[in-house]
């Protein structure tokens, strides 16, 4: 059994025990799911976000096994600075969750260029800073990069073609940079996770963008076979089962989490 289980049942808390974690976009929506499934089996977790008051609140709620910086995922400097910090309080960082995002509703023909690399910027360019950068702690001990892409970075819409691009970028990617991992021998390993749609925040912005947000609700709900929308607590659970010794196995593969909606 690899280390750090339970070896009496693997399904109780303590899955992750002594790994410390950094999640971005961790101040609501999956971030926040993780980051608190995170704590729950044991782990010490960063959550790091823009907005680093709702980061600090949700790490208060959580405990002692929580804290707080303020990380804008755009700029490099940032990243920098953050895994400095989280070097300096805990000494090492094991797990990367990439899950700071936006989602911009438009076709290629009314989406402006603004918008376009805007969306690039946090979806794609954030995910290869924190890829990056993460090597000079991690390396030390090895860990697990998770990069959240989607579901539509495998199934096109119409109405995403920023998201969509960018998504698509972040799968691919993803696998560039654990081969990179892999032949360097850090002993690290990364994987992208594919959400179908998922009941967060960012699904009230993409609904507020639509003249007819009932119907676009409608239309997810009918496109996941399964007959629903996805829960947070549902990919937080396979981000549990990536950063724990379970997966030591899995490095550059597509979770694809979406209710069939890719099928």
């Amino acid at each position: 059994m690899p280390s750090g289980l339970n070896e009496e049942n693997a399904n109780v808390a303590g899955r992750i025990e002594g790994k410390t974690a950094l999640v971005t976009g961790a101040a609501s929506g999956l971030g926040a799911a993780i980051a608190k499934g995170f704590a729950a089996e044991g782990a010490t977790v960063v959550l790091a976000d823009i907005d680093e008051e709702g980061a600090g609140t949700l790490a208060t709620e959580i405990g002692a096994a929580a804290s707080a910086l303020g990380l804008d995922v755009t700029k490099e400097q940032d990243w920098i600075d953050a895994f400095g910090a989280v070097g300096e309080r805990h000494g090492r960082v094991d797990v990367l969750v990439n899950c700071a995002g936006i989602t911009t509703v438009g076709s290629v023909e009314d989406l402006d260029v603004e918008a376009f690399r805007h969306m690039l910027d946090i979806d794609l360019v954030g995910v290869f800073l924190g890829c990056k950068h993460v090597i000079p702690l991690m390396k030390r001990t090895g860990g697990s990069v998770i990069n959240i892409a989607s579901m539509a970075s495998i199934k096109a819409s119409h109405y995403l073609a920023g998201y969509n691009a960018a998504k698509a970028g972040v799968a691919h990617m993803t696998k560039s940079i654990a081969l990179h991992y892999a032949r360097q021998g850090y002993g690290m390993r990364c994987n992208s996770v594919h959400p179908g749609v998922i009941h967060t925040p960012i699904l009230d912005k993409v609904m507020a963008q639509s003249d007819e947000p009932e119907a676009l609700f409608d239309e997810w709900v009918r496109g996941h076979p399964v007959g629903r929308i996805g829960k947070p607590d549902e990919i937080a659970a396979i981000c549990l089962y990536l950063a724990s010794d379970e997966s030591a196995f899995a490095t550059g593969a597509e979770f694809v989490v979406d209710g069939g909606s890719s099928l």
